[in-house]
């Protein structure tokens, strides 16, 4: 594997060709925010809150599925960049419903995360307030349209890793939802096997289990790599 030099913050780093900026950024402890990456799902540029500045380039570049090349100049910490994010999280908020002090995930929420490191007091832009339904059919799971941030995070788990492939996303900009089997109740289900990975990679709380209170519900998505890696080297073959 060919090995390729960059500069990321005025540091020089080294990585393999096939690596991805946020890769390598992770691999050298520098902060860079996310909300549609986990780590052992494909990536799909979806949030751009990761999104970097490339010397001798116009536009911005999501670290995800950017791909290293040699003699890169990498910024991720500049002010048009804190612009942007805080913009980015501005207007997930204003989309739909998102209070933080009455949801079930306030406190392990990942987007009510990125607010503080955004240094978000308000939202600037208009809140659309969308009258959205909840799914309570399923025995276990709700799911609620109010708090769903479009982050596919569900959509990969469920395809991915489960193998089921329970979850898409039906219609598109402000009418799109995620749903299950081509748009059934989750509780009339046939192809979901009622794991949870769906809910436990969520980042807020359009996904959670029933019965449990904000202080329970905290979600642990780093599970996924590691059934990611024990497929891949037969750790679960005899």
């Amino acid at each position: 594997m060919q090995v390729k030099t960059l500069t990321i913050n005025g540091k020089p780093v080294s990585a393999t060709e096939d690596q991805t900026l946020l890769e390598v950024i992770r691999e050298n402890s520098i902060p860079l925010p996310t909300l549609c990456y986990v780590e052992g799902l494909s990536e799909v540029g979806a949030c751009r809150l990761c999104l970097v500045e490339i010397e001798g380039q116009r536009k911005l570049f999501p670290a995800c599925t950017t791909r290293v090349d040699e003699g890169m100049i990498v910024h991720t910490d500049t002010e048009r960049l804190r612009k942007y994010r805080r913009m980015i999280v501005e207007l997930v908020f204003a989309e739909r419903n998102h209070v933080c002090s009455v949801c079930v995930a306030n406190g392990h929420c990942d987007l009510q995360n990125l607010g503080y490191e955004v240094g978000m007091d308000h939202v600037r832009f208009p809140r659309k307030c969308p009258d959205l339904a909840m799914d309570a059919t399923h025995d276990r799971f709700l799911l609620d349209h109010n708090r769903c941030i479009l982050c596919t995070r569900c959509v990969r788990a469920c395809d991915e890793i489960e193998g089921a492939h329970t979850w898409d996303v039906s219609g598109r900009g402000a009418d799109a939802r995620v749903i299950t089997d081509l748009n059934q109740p989750w509780g009339n289900s046939d192809s979901c096997t009622s794991c949870g990975k769906c809910v436990q990679v969520c980042p807020t709380g359009a996904l959670f289990e029933k019965g449990k209170l904000a202080r329970d519900i905290a979600k642990n998505p780093r599970f996924l790599n590691y059934i990611r890696m024990a497929r891949e080297h037969k750790l679960w073959i005899r």
